[in-house]
């Protein structure tokens, strides 16, 4: 049960499935302040921030984080106790609660994170996967756009929405087996640069700018940059524009009549061919085939 005074507006969605549940929630405040949110059901929850800022209290495990922008972790709770001061007027996250015993049947033949928390779920004690959260890449915001933006229906839906969890526990693990890593980002100063230059080359995704001009623009070193934005977002720079081009031009030709020479250029490849070139090694068909075979793309 939630504290809801405070609540201005709350945009919710929710999917339920046997093992798991799903949850998408945009919350605009009055004001900040304090919000305090009690829940008796014992899960297994992976938490997405995906806007907003605030404190984060895990009471049962007298626990407490400063939380901003894009950040995730994953917890057991045999009931959830937790108190929220929201920093920002408007906080948006992403969760999936896993039922505990599914989770255990996964987790188990994880890797050494995964398992050390499975066996906290085992012996029922109150536990985070790390106290440091780490920054949602690229891969998994991906993820998460395509469960928000589920493109099927009835028995499909449920089948994609379980596959698409199962895959964002693997990409949370894979994310915090490597916590010891040396870090690039070193304040939330350098993590705001870095999402500026992500939002800069989605903005000029047609003329990206080079690498010495984007350091520029974002007043960041081109080798932190390079580190820093692989290290966020899971991807390199250059990695970030194909990927983006690429689900333009797929758009482009599933929703316009444009053709695949004009797609070309506006998603800023210097030739058809090129371009051509590029999205089979991306998706495993021509673009002038896709029309005919829409469903044959990889999401």
């Amino acid at each position: 049960m939630e504290q809801a005074t405070n609540i201005a507006k709350r945009t919710s969605n929710l999917w339920k499935l046997n093992k798991l549940q799903i949850s998408h929630n945009i919350i605009d405040y009055n004001s900040l302040g304090l919000n305090t949110s009690k829940n008796e059901t014992e899960f297994v929850r992976l938490h997405f921030g995906l806007q907003g800022a605030y404190d984060f209290k895990f009471t049962q495990l007298n626990a407490s984080y400063q939380l901003s922008g894009h950040h995730n972790n994953i917890l057991y709770s045999d009931g959830l106790e937790i108190a929220v001061e929201n920093k920002s007027k408007r906080i948006e996250t992403f969760g999936i609660n896993f039922n505990t015993d599914f989770f255990i049947e996964i987790a188990q033949n994880g890797n050494e994170s995964l398992k050390r928390l499975a066996e906290k779920a085992i012996n029922k004690e109150n536990a985070i996967l790390s106290p440091e959260w780490k920054t949602n890449n690229f891969k998994i915001q991906s993820v998460i756009n395509e469960i928000i933006h589920c493109p099927y229906s009835e028995g499909l839906k449920d089948l994609f929405l379980l596959s698409k969890s199962i895959e964002l526990l693997v990409l949370q693990a894979e994310l915090y087996e490597h916590q010891g890593n040396k870090a690039y980002i070193k304040d939330d100063n350098d993590r705001k640069k870095l999402l500026d230059a992500k939002e800069l080359l989605t903005a000029r995704i047609d003329n990206p700018p080079t690498l010495s001009e984007l350091s520029k623009l974002v007043s960041l070193n081109e080798y932190k940059l390079k580190k820093g934005f692989k290290e966020l977002n899971g991807t390199t720079v250059f990695g970030y524009i194909k990927h983006i081009r690429m689900n333009l031009a797929k758009t482009l030709l599933l929703e316009t009549t444009k053709t695949a020479k004009e797609i070309a250029y506006e998603t800023g490849y210097g030739s058809p061919q090129h371009f051509s070139k590029a999205f089979k090694e991306q998706f495993g068909i021509a673009p002038n085939s896709i029309r005919n075979f829409p469903d044959s793309t990889i999401f």
